[in-house]
């Protein structure tokens, strides 16, 4: 066995170097060569074919991984709404239903862009590398022919050759012009038939991949008008100040002069000083300011110093808060929170 596998290495190594040979004489121009203007045209169409679809697979692969980044980005994203999305806060429901409907939106597009587009397209692309062995097997049969023709017509313009030498070196021409001849005659038919099925392979492969992609922005946008009309209702909320808010006692503002502060054992009674006469109908005492205040949320009153400011009860008690009163603006009818001690009763 050992001597077969050096006799095999030494015929290789033979077969090598003579094609080596011809193939220098060739490009040196001291032989000729077998042409076939056909299968070249069919050959620079096989060569661009392949670079294309190189090119494709490499820009659909990295559009996938975008779109899986995407789908990690956007999943981060929504789970961080969905936390910092008050449960006291109107349509907190809705949002994490959105958020998760988006999820599974972008779960399917990259499982159909793997699926149906992704996987043809590496189906379709591993033709390539067999065609290529068997042409560049040609290429190697072809040489071997144009050699043996070579030392035919060598042999025969030598009126001193050996006959049997001469009859046994064409039959070796005849055997590798029939092995040239077979793999020649089956690239003429399959280059062409690869080269015509790219028309196919890629609208199928676009259709697939522009259908999927119309499916996901149709349903995303369905989702993003659901969660844009949560966030107007919260908006609403905020403006018409029917915001839920947690009850929570409130830091009395610093005034840089020392003014009477109003204190009582219940909020809901007058301070002294504080007239109750002859006041409308809920109004438990009226007070003046004393100093500017601006309001620092949507429930407080903004005034100027001197405005009257009529002091009534809180619509839910257990949201009364120390040092602050519920009142109405006299000039605007404006109702809110304001700090006692920035006005005096009257």
């Amino acid at each position: 066995m050992t001597d077969n596998r050096g006799a095999n290495l030494s015929r290789l190594v033979l077969k090598t170097a003579g094609r080596a040979k011809e193939k220098i004489l060739q490009n040196l121009g001291k032989s000729d060569k077998t042409t076939d203007e056909i299968f070249e045209e069919h050959l620079i169409n096989f060569n661009t074919q392949q670079v294309n679809a190189t090119r494709l697979h490499k820009d659909i692969n990295n559009y996938l991984r975008c779109i899986r980044a995407m789908q990690t980005a956007n999943k981060n994203l929504m789970d961080t709404l969905s936390d910092i999305y008050e449960k006291e806060w109107v349509g907190q429901d809705m949002l994490y239903v959105q958020a998760q409907n988006n999820e599974m939106l972008w779960a399917d597009l990259a499982h159909k862009l793997t699926d149906q587009v992704v996987t043809p397209l590496n189906t379709y692309q591993a033709q390539f590398p067999e065609m290529r062995k068997k042409i560049d097997k040609r290429g190697r049969k072809l040489i071997d022919y144009d050699a043996e023709r070579h030392t035919v017509q060598q042999m025969q313009n030598n009126p001193n050759r050996n006959e049997a030498k001469y009859i046994r070196a064409k039959e070796q021409m005849e055997n590798a012009k029939r092995t040239y001849e077979v793999l020649n005659s089956e690239l003429h038919d399959e280059l062409p038939a690869l080269y015509d099925s790219r028309i196919l392979f890629l609208v199928t492969n676009m259709q697939t991949l522009f259908a999927a992609e119309e499916v996901f922005h149709s349903e995303t946008s369905k989702v993003y008008s659901e969660l844009e009309a949560v966030v107007d209702k919260l908006a609403k909320e905020v403006q018409k100040g029917t915001l839920p808010r947690k009850p929570i006692n409130r830091p009395l503002p610093i005034t840089n002069n020392s003014a009477p502060v109003i204190q009582t054992s219940s909020m809901n009674s007058p301070p002294k000083g504080a007239t109750t006469d002859n006041l409308p109908p809920g109004v438990l005492y009226r007070v003046k300011a004393a100093y500017k205040y601006q309001a620092e949320d949507v429930d407080e009153l903004n005034f100027e110093v001197g405005e009257i400011i009529q002091v009534v009860e809180y619509d839910d008690p257990e949201e009364q808060e120390e040092g602050w009163c519920m009142g109405v603006k006299e000039s605007t009818g404006q109702k809110g929170l304001f700090p006692a001690n920035f006005t005096r009763p009257i």
